[in-house]
């Protein structure tokens, strides 16, 4: 299945709920402003946008194609790295496209189906990517903490049932958000102070009651990364338990380098998304440019890095890499 086909696969379903004519009479359609305060140079900002764009389809489109490819790679590792490139291009594609096209030919106006099913994908995937890194914690964990039982623990099947457990939670939890969004009324201008259809900014210009929307997404939030967070969080103590005990400091150290790269990826994932998360809620005082920039940044930085942290940080990702872009006819 294509990335195209997928998209289509998914958004079906969206637009048929959302076109239903007993939600609304109307649906207006969105202002997207690009990044507010910086209007005269917008086209300078996405030429580096979308250099991260294409840095991310080429990177995570190489770790698929060498996954795929390699069949000593398909171990558990592999397979949750190949689920989070996927994850990646999605989240990337569902941003970039959109904000390039605002920055560099003021192509402003999103159609409210469109702009709500960007909303979704972009939310829905930002939680999928979570999931996947708990399960990748949950690798190391076991890797480390059971060496010997780590194929017959982790081996296809339960690999396949943690990434239809990772997919189904993201689908469900963020499904009622457009659903909710439909039952608001917009009875004023309808520009959003963003390159993209956010949920935050798309609520805050409804006229009617918006109390359900924004303690479901709260609730959402402090959920997938509340949850997320611990369970990654007590994965690794007891995996920092289980290497203390390792007799010598080199066999702790090569124990430990094993998490090297999901540790930096964590960190590229969780930092700027906690900060940007509360500063669209509390940080009054943060200039709108910087939120839009970060909020951006945010949802382009994993998909951008990610490849790179495993290409450079795991050698047989590295090798393979080398050996496809060294290799002579």
């Amino acid at each position: 299945m294509t990335l195209v086909s997928f998209f289509s696969f998914l958004s079906k379903p969206l637009i048929m709920l959302l076109s239903n004519s007993s939600w609304r009479l109307s649906q207006p359609s969105f202002f997207l402003v690009g990044i507010p305060g910086l209007e005269e140079s917008q086209h300078w900002i996405a030429v580096p946008l979308g250099i991260l764009y294409l840095l991310a389809l080429v990177g995570n489109v190489t770790i698929l194609f060498i996954i795929w490819m390699d069949p000593s790679l398909h171990q558990p590792m592999y397979l949750f790295l190949s689920m989070l490139a996927a994850i990646d291009l999605v989240l990337a594609s569902s941003t970039a496209p959109k904000a390039l096209a605002v920055l560099l030919v003021h192509a402003h106006e999103s159609g409210y189906t469109v702009c709500l099913i960007q909303m979704f994908f972009i939310h829905a995937f930002s939680s999928m990517e979570s999931g996947v890194l708990v399960a990748m914690a949950l690798d190391r964990y076991v890797a480390i903490c059971h060496p010997l039982h780590h194929s017959m623990i982790l081996h296809p099947g339960v690999i396949g049932r943690i990434g239809m457990v990772v997919l189904v939670r993201g689908l469900l939890l963020l499904i009622p958000f457009p659903i909710l969004l439909g039952k608001l009324i917009f009875c004023q201008a309808t520009i959003i102070g963003h390159a993209y259809c956010e949920h935050m900014a798309v609520v805050k210009l409804a006229c009617s009651e918006t109390t359900v929307n924004r303690a479901y997404g709260l609730t959402v939030a402090l959920l997938v990364i509340g949850l997320d967070v611990l369970a990654i969080g007590v994965s690794y103590a007891h995996i920092l338990q289980a290497v203390l005990k390792v007799p010598g400091s080199e066999a702790q150290l090569k124990a430990f380098s094993t998490c090297g790269s999901h540790i930096c990826v964590i960190l590229v994932f969780y930092v700027p998304g906690i900060f940007s998360f509360l500063t669209h809620r509390f940080g009054h005082h943060v200039p709108r440019h910087v939120h839009v920039l970060l909020a951006t940044l945010y949802l382009l930085m994993p998909p951008v890095l990610n490849p790179l942290v495993y290409g450079v940080k795991t050698q047989q990702i590295c090798q393979r890499v080398l050996t496809v872009f060294t290799q002579k006819d």
